[in-house]
């Protein structure tokens, strides 16, 4: 097929699950895709499994094809091509190989979990050959994808108005009032109304450093969710089945989120085999494909506080290393007692008290957590001068990602409030939750230090809420410290801020000197 005004509305590169998924939304939206792969053969399976009567009223369909070539002319002009490929070199080939293909004022728009890096110096060097490029990132998983995913487009401009009407369809809806997803989709019945889980992110590589910060505090949500269990379960002495229940009960209020929604399906269940819990055979080594490590990175160049992000990467790492635990586990000793019963006395009368404290550090946690990937965020608008839209980003979160929770509409209205807002902590709803659950929050990380329960996503976001709201830290003594040994100097209290100082250590007779 020849390249014409009545060609595909947009074309499609990789059919792996998320790929086959987002085509058939998109078809199920009306839109004439066009769809290519690697492997011919998946191409033509997934074609013949999807004939056209499957995509409702609205004219979808697809249309698969076996050479590159003939899979760009059948696009129309300008062409918009989503790609979907393993990110790294995978995309890079994909992109060089199209490259050749296109004409002036074509867009790619790269679907995959790319480093914004990379997405950075791709943006680039197509904006050199004439081709428009969106760096878009697509959370939430297989289904998302089907049925509504939030996206994150960031790039060109001029490419997100020529992208908007696909990208805007396809998304999630959210409730214009509660911010609450709209469930209902279904093959060929698309949900119609409410707000999309979409906007514009910024210029550059925003989209895939937005899509990068939610991965890192998905990773946080997720290891605090995991603390919770582990001290419901060994504290408070809690089966899984019943942890179910005090899960569901938390989704029915300031907690509601997907994560923890899906956490009380998975203590639910039992192993097919064994009849066992199935939590208690799946063995305890994480995984992870390297998003939450580059938002630590991110967060550790660019100097801001992410500490409970980088925790959660770091519990995954701990997890991995099975055989050093397990040998550990034989020599090393923790405290005697290891429940609910020796800590009834120290803080908590009974176990009801127990459980709906860890509920509410849990909360606390989360909330530092998102202050953390926030402040990230407003750091590197600073830097590559993105014009970042704290409470749109929110608002895109609200549904179709994994992180999609109730209180990203407090989120949503906060920036709403206070456009720059500069710490999530210091909007006056959100500091009045910190201020009312902060007793149940330490009295829960005291009892794990006491029982030797780790809980370091817990801990690590109280020293986040203590190091911010303290106007004076110890970094005092660092800075005297650094000028001592390294005559790094050091400001003064009682002189402007960039005017610098140094003693001359060691020395009986000192002399301080402005730098």
């Amino acid at each position: 097929m020849s390249a014409h005004d009545h060609g595909a509305d947009v074309g499609l590169i990789g059919l792996a699950v998320m790929g086959q998924n987002l085509v058939l939304n998109m078809a199920d939206h009306g839109f004439k895709v066009a769809v290519y792969n690697r492997t011919t053969q998946t191409m033509l399976d997934f074609v013949a499994a999807n004939p056209p009567g499957v995509f409702g009223d609205l004219g979808g369909s697809l249309e698969g094809y076996e050479e590159l070539e003939d899979f760009v002319s059948a696009i129309h002009r300008p062409r918009r091509i989503v790609i979907l490929v393993k990110a790294g070199p995978g995309t890079d080939a994909v992109i060089k190989a199209l490259t050749p293909l296109l004409e002036e004022g074509d867009i790619i728009v790269d679907g995959g979990n790319a480093h914004w890096e990379d997405t950075a110096r791709r943006e680039r060097d197509l904006h050199e050959e004439g081709i428009r490029f969106i760096g878009s990132g697509v959370s939430g998983g297989e289904e998302g994808a089907r049925f509504g995913p939030s996206l994150m487009p960031g790039g060109d401009k001029e490419a997100w108005t020529m992208l908007e009407d696909i990208w805007t369809k396809i998304s999630a809806k959210v409730d214009a009032d509660t911010g609450k997803p709209i469930e209902g989709a279904a093959p060929g019945k698309p949900v119609s109304g409410g707000v999309p889980c979409t906007a514009y992110i910024g210029s550059g590589a925003a989209g895939h450093f937005v899509k990068m910060v939610h991965n890192g505090i998905e990773y946080a949500d997720m290891q605090m969710i995991c603390e919770a269990y582990d001290l419901l379960r060994h504290l408070g002495q809690l089966q899984p089945c019943e942890c179910a229940e005090v899960f569901a009960r938390w989704n029915t209020g300031e907690l509601d989120s997907f994560l923890i929604e899906i956490t009380a399906d998975i203590l639910r269940q039992r192993d097919p085999s064994t009849g066992s819990p199935f939590v208690d055979v799946v063995l305890d080594a994480a995984g992870q494909k390297g998003t939450g490590k580059w938002t630590a990175v991110a967060a550790l160049d660019m100097g801001v506080p992410a500490a409970t992000i980088a925790e959660a990467v770091f519990a995954r790492a701990l997890s991995a290393d099975r055989d050093g635990r397990s040998t550990a586990s034989k020599l090393l000793s923790g405290p005697n007692g290891y429940s609910m019963g020796v800590l009834d006395d120290r803080l908590f009368e009974k176990r009801e008290d127990f459980v709906e404290a860890v509920g509410r550090a849990l909360y606390c946690a989360k909330i530092c957590s998102y202050a953390q990937g926030f402040a990230l965020m407003a750091a590197a608008a600073d830097e590559f001068d993105w014009d970042l839209n704290m409470g749109e980003i929110a608002s895109v979160w609200r549904g179709g990602c994994i992180i999609r929770a109730g209180f990203l509409q407090k989120i949503t209205e906060a920036f709403g409030h206070q456009r720059s807002l500069r710490n999530l902590l210091l909007d006056p709803h959100f500091a009045d939750i910190m201020n009312q659950h902060q007793s149940a929050w330490r009295d829960v990380v005291a009892a794990s230090a006491l029982a030797g329960v780790p809980a370091p996503a817990f801990a690590s976001a109280l020293a986040y809420f203590d190091g911010f709201r303290a106007d004076r830290l110890p970094a005092s003594l660092l800075q005297a410290q650094r000028d001592y040994f390294g005559a790094h100097t050091y400001e003064r209290v009682d002189a402007p801020r960039g005017k610098h100082f140094h003693v001359t250590w060691p020395s009986d007779d000192r002399v301080q000197v402005e730098v």
